[in-house]
């Protein structure tokens, strides 16, 4: 094609006889388009490596410099003095000066510059004023190690890049789309890099996670050095103040307040979630409260904001850099080691010119000191002529130079001709020398700092961060994010129906059977009476198949949900019975729960939450010399297995049909749970610290630093406040003790006691500001160590068994002392056999059925009858 279009021009050249001149559009194209490309990558979009700046930023940086006089100046000035080196107008330098502004690094502010948080905009630049920061004087001007070239109209020099010596780049961050790529290149902490450049520098490894000005919390694990592909997942801070109330105390980088309301009020339209009312009450800090509804989980609303609206966010970081006029896809790591080794460099161009500058002066005085001292000068008084002066006085200084680092120039010899009279006459030849001796210090110290450069770069960057590091904390945490998964925290937002025997399932059949309340992303699970099984996602009509006996909102990976099923193999084949469970799935296949034969039927069906196994009967018909005709059979004989086993024989007769004998209780285990401090979960797999095993019934103990105490029953969507002090198993006659400071009466006590009334928020120190908790512990008979704050009191050791004894919740407790204590230690607590306690459980354990390996009958196999002994009852052994 390309070929093509070569031929067409030649013929258009040929044919063309006249002398105006044709510019072909495809021409223009190639060539126009990409110096197009070329110009927005390397002068507007993308910043320099070496400096960290756009271009536009780079020349408002200068301007601020031009105008600087440690006043504050007008931004329209300097918007306006910048267009000097800017050619693309007054809006994009203004909102390029407002976002240097709002960093708050490099540009002291005065008046309303907008506010992150809340996306408000600054002022008009006529109203709001500027200048540079301390830190932007120090670190990213110096003249005389700059390089120039001409501004884009050739009247003024602008600066080729600013020599900074700091990482900036990382420490501002920047993003940039321009034509055919783009960057974004997240902000980190500022005595991080410090610390990270100080490392680097003695040749330690380093590590770099981004930090926001908006706070928030991110999972950075995915981060991959700010690569293309790298992802850094960021969450808005959500506690609990109250039953019905949260709060969102920092945001998403990235998001506003306004931005982030907009998304919970269109998550609570679509019925993702459920709120009564947002309220923004954000000023200085953040503050966005939500009002729940009665009978919401706080917890699962949490999830809730996290999963629907942009509490959570990703961001993909893109770090591409312009190096030596090309744009470079590279890692935040090596942008800083770059920098460093730049920042290096700068510093001994700095050292080397203030060598030659004192080498100057050194040498300058030298020979000031010996044209006065010497009286050379006298020398001068009979010649007549200016080369004549030049020659006395150089032929007057020969004898002396001998010591000097460099020869005597002319320029040297005109310089001393221009020493005034009245400094001749005052020379103080004293003085004269402690000046050469001061400059020869000086000289040895940047000639020792070159030739210890790194520890010199390493002084000066700890230099900076006692100096600007105050105050730059991180404010965002670092932690690592569970995975919540969007069809467990999603309220029921619509209701499911289904039509049995024509096989349609959906939410708009509103005049058929009701089934549940469900979720407009949930999957349901079917089961047919011909034995199968489909999971399919949730729309306004699906069919799925004739004769459906069960149907229900699938939870996937959930082994606690036991389908317990008797089945006919065929049509007229033997029975058996099964338990199993429905973990992973393909959406949409179509499962045989039973030996895939044709006309199997299910006889009996049951789904059971919580691994509930019932007692059964079996009637069969009357047919033949068969003597019993029914039997019962416990489910809880038979080992769950998955979905696709067999199952064991009940009989080779006909059934006639199998009623419901005695409801179950479960056959499964008192579940593990464990608590990952990490991202402050609980959880099933084994990761983090075991709090035990839990009966449904059974409940976590939570105390926190501020003398709340809660049992909760254990849910894996709960969320954990940062400041718990207590997590464990609750164990309702175990004594929890503690020692506490009592605001009011300004004296410590200790009280011991027992949860009374698990279903409510207790607060277990005194309701008073100033009150405050000690140390809590729930050993049976706990020791503790209390150490006054004042050296010459003894330290006391007390045995809380022996102290007090166990009271009520509200109790005021006995008196420890009066005095200020330093600290309180539990030490090892005295031994104590707990109780065994005297109550009927069931028994739990899972009887395993395997009829073709029965170590007691080895003779039968899986397709014999059963045993039917006199009273009736089925042996399956």
């Amino acid at each position: 094609m390309s070929d093509d279009i070569e031929k067409n021009e030649q013929e258009l050249t040929q044919n063309e006889q006249s002398t105006e001149t044709i510019i072909k559009v495809n021409g223009m194209f190639k060539e126009w388009f990409l110096d197009y490309a070329s110009y927005v990558i390397l002068e507007r979009a993308v910043p320099s490596v070496y400096d960290g700046f756009k271009p536009v930023q780079r020349r408002i940086m200068q301007s601020m410099k031009d105008l600087d006089d440690g006043r504050y100046n007008k931004v329209a000035n300097l918007v306006g003095h910048t267009m000097q080196y800017h050619p693309h107008g007054d809006a994009s330098i203004g909102d390029a000066l407002v976002q240097l502004g709002q960093k708050d690094i490099l540009i002291d502010t005065q008046g309303n510059w907008g506010n992150i948080l809340t996306g408000d905009g600054a002022a008009a630049p006529r109203y709001i004023e500027a200048r540079l920061s301390k830190f932007a004087s120090e670190v990213v001007f110096n003249p005389k190690t700059t390089e120039w070239q001409a501004t884009y109209d050739g009247r003024r020099k602008e600066p080729v890049n600013l020599p900074v010596k700091f990482p900036l780049l990382l420490a501002q961050g920047v993003e940039g789309i321009a034509v055919g790529l783009s960057t974004k290149i997240l902000p980190h902490n500022f005595n991080e890099l410090i610390d990270a450049a100080i490392k680097y520098l003695k040749g330690k490894p380093f590590h770099l996670d981004p930090d926001f000005e908006t706070g928030g919390i991110a999972d950075v694990s995915d981060y991959k050095e700010g690569f293309r592909g790298g992802k850094v997942r960021v969450r808005a801070r959500i506690a609990q103040l109250d039953k019905n109330t949260l709060v969102i105390s920092e945001i998403p980088f990235g998001t506003t307040t306004g931005t982030l309301i907009d998304s919970i009020l269109k998550a609570n339209e679509k019925k993702k979630i459920k709120v009564n009312k947002v309220e923004d009450n954000t000023a200085a800090n953040v503050e966005i409260l939500i009002h729940l509804p009665g009978g919401v989980s706080p917890d699962k609303t949490i999830d809730a904001l996290y999963a629907f609206t942009d509490c959570e966010l990703s961001i993909s970081p893109i770090c591409c850099v312009i190096d030596n006029d090309r744009p470079l896809f590279i890692g935040v790591h090596e942008v800083l080691k770059r920098s460093v080794d730049n920042t290096v460099e700068l510093l001994k161009r700095e050292l080397e010119i203030e060598l030659d500058e004192l080498q100057e002066q050194w040498h300058f005085a030298s020979l000031e000191r010996i044209f006065i001292e010497n009286r050379i000068y006298r020398d001068i008084e009979e010649e007549e002529t200016w080369e004549g002066v030049i020659a006395a006085i150089d032929k007057g200084l020969q004898p002396y130079i001998q010591h000097l680092k460099r020869a005597v120039t002319e320029e040297d010899i005109v310089r001393l001709t221009e020493i005034r009279i009245k400094r001749i006459s005052k020379f103080d030849i004293d003085k004269a020398q402690q000046l050469i001796d001061s400059l020869e210090d000086k000289i040895a110290q940047v000639r020792n700092h070159l030739a210890n450069l790194i520890e010199f770069a390493v002084d000066y960057f700890k230099n900076l961060k006692t100096k600007y590091g105050k105050g730059k904390e991180r404010k965002t945490e670092i932690r690592l994010f569970d995975t919540i998964e969007a069809t467990k925290v999603v309220l029921a937002n619509t209701k499911l129906y289904v039509n049995r025997e024509e096989g349609f399932i959906g939410t708009g059949l509103k005049k058929d059977e009701f089934v549940t309340d469900c979720a407009d992303i949930d999957d349901i699970i079917v089961f047919r009476e011909d034995g199968k099984m489909i999971v399919t996602k949730i729309s306004e009509k699906t069919f799925v198949g004739k004769n459906i006996l069960h149907v229900a909102v699938f939870k996937k990976n959930d082994t606690r949900t036991i389908y317990n099923m008797v089945y006919r193999d065929g049509k007229t084949g033997p029975s058996y019975m099964k338990r199993f469970y429905v973990s992973g799935i393909t959406r949409d296949k179509e499962y045989d729960l039973t030996n895939e034969n044709n006309n199997s039927s299910v006889l009996y069906f049951t789904a059971n939450l919580n691994g509930e196994a019932e007692v059964i009967t079996v009637y069969l018909r009357a047919i033949g010399t068969i003597k019993k005709l029914k039997w019962d059979l416990d489910f809880a004989d038979l080992t769950i297995k998955s979905r696709s086993s067999k199952g064991n024989l009940v009989t080779k007769n006909s059934v006639k049909k199998i009623e419901l004998k005695e409801a179950g209780v479960s056959t499964l285990k008192p579940r593990k749970i464990w608590y990952d401090d990490t991202v402050m979960r609980l959880n099933t797999e084994e990761r983090g610290e075991l709090l035990g095993e839990f009966k449904p019934n059974d409940r976590l103990l939570i105390i926190n630093q501020h003398g709340n105490l809660k049992t909760v029953i254990p849910d894996l969507t709960m969320h954990f406040e940062e400041d718990m002090v207590v997590l464990e198993k609750w164990i309702p006659n175990k004594p929890i003790t503690v020692i506490y400071f009592d605001g009011e009466r300004e004296r410590y006590y200790l009280k011991r006691f027992v949860v009374e009334n698990p279903n409510k928020l207790e607060v277990i120190i005194s309701d008073h500001a100033k009150s405050q908790l000690e140390i809590v512990v729930t050993d049976y008979r706990p020791v503790l160590e209390v150490i006054p704050s004042k050296k010459d009191t003894k330290t006391i050791t007390i045995n809380a068994d022996e102290f007090m004894e166990v009271k009520g919740i509200n109790a005021l407790g006995n008196l420890v002392t009066k005095e200020k204590i330093k600290q309180v230690n539990a030490l090892e607590p005295i031994p104590y056999e707990e109780p065994i306690l005297e109550e009927i459980e069931v028994d739990e354990e899972i009887v395993e059925v395997e009829p073709s390996n029965d170590a007691e009958n080895p003779n039968q196999d899986e397709d014999s009858e059963p045993n039917i002994d006199e009273s009736g009852q089925v042996s399956l052994f």
